[in-house]
């Protein structure tokens, strides 16, 4: 169990992680806001990392992640708005 663990952190680290600047600019696209853009980004990987089971590997990391952030965004901004 604690192997698998171990893999899926290995694996993620190593097919997640390298977009991390390219994310954070796309999130201060978003956002507009320095903070704003941090906690999407967090929020973008963690969701991507609860659900990295759900990944297949060889498609498209990046894509993958952009749309996790983008559905973020607009989800949140969906929930403000009804406030």
């Amino acid at each position: 169990m604690a192997a698998s663990k171990e893999r899926k952190h290995v694996e993620f680290e190593t097919t997640m992680v390298p977009h991390m600047d390219q994310l954070h600019n796309y999130a201060y696209y978003l956002t507009g806001e320095k903070e704003q853009s941090a906690d999407l980004l967090q929020e973008t990987f963690l969701k991507a990392y609860r659900f990295f089971d759900k990944f297949e590997q060889g498609t498209n990391a990046k894509a993958w992640l952009y749309r996790i952030m983008r559905n973020t965004y607009i989800n949140e901004y969906r929930r403000v708005k009804r406030i």
